[in-house]
């Protein structure tokens, strides 16, 4: 894992390593091994990546309890990353995190409501200053 520090700000790099990994596992819709990627990163981080990270890993287990039919496990996991990712700036760690909040926060209304997730349409996790089609 490669991180840069530049005037005291923390950038995760999402190029290599278990991140990127992890971040194509997500794209994928493998939920369950972008989180086991991402997990052994956030063991190795300090706050305020950490918890950052741990909202992360908390999208990617939400989607797949619902893969799984559990909607309940994903309501309780989103609510938890986006009062991690509401803590952020639009951009952090590396990630636009600004686009993420808005549609983890989204997804979140549609399950509360009883309606679901359109399928195959989960949030974006974008990289800062890729051009990434949403998924």
């Amino acid at each position: 894992m490669r991180i840069n520090v530049d005037r005291g700000i923390v950038s995760l790099d999402w190029s290599c390593g278990a991140l990127a990994e992890g971040l194509a596992c997500y794209r994928s819709g493998e939920f369950f091994l972008a989180h086991e990627h991402w997990e052994g990163v956030w063991l190795g981080l300090q706050e305020p990546e950490k918890s950052f990270m741990q909202a992360l890993i908390q999208v990617a287990a939400a989607f797949h309890h619902l893969q799984g039919g559990n909607a309940t496990g994903a309501v309780s996991l989103l609510r938890r990353a986006l009062r991690r990712l509401e803590a952020r700036p639009a951009a952090f760690g590396g990630i636009a995190v600004g686009p993420l909040r808005a549609e983890v926060g989204e997804c979140l209304r549609r399950l509360e409501s009883g309606g679901g997730v359109v399928a195959g349409k989960f949030p974006s996790i974008r990289p800062i200053g890729q051009e990434l089609e949403l998924v």
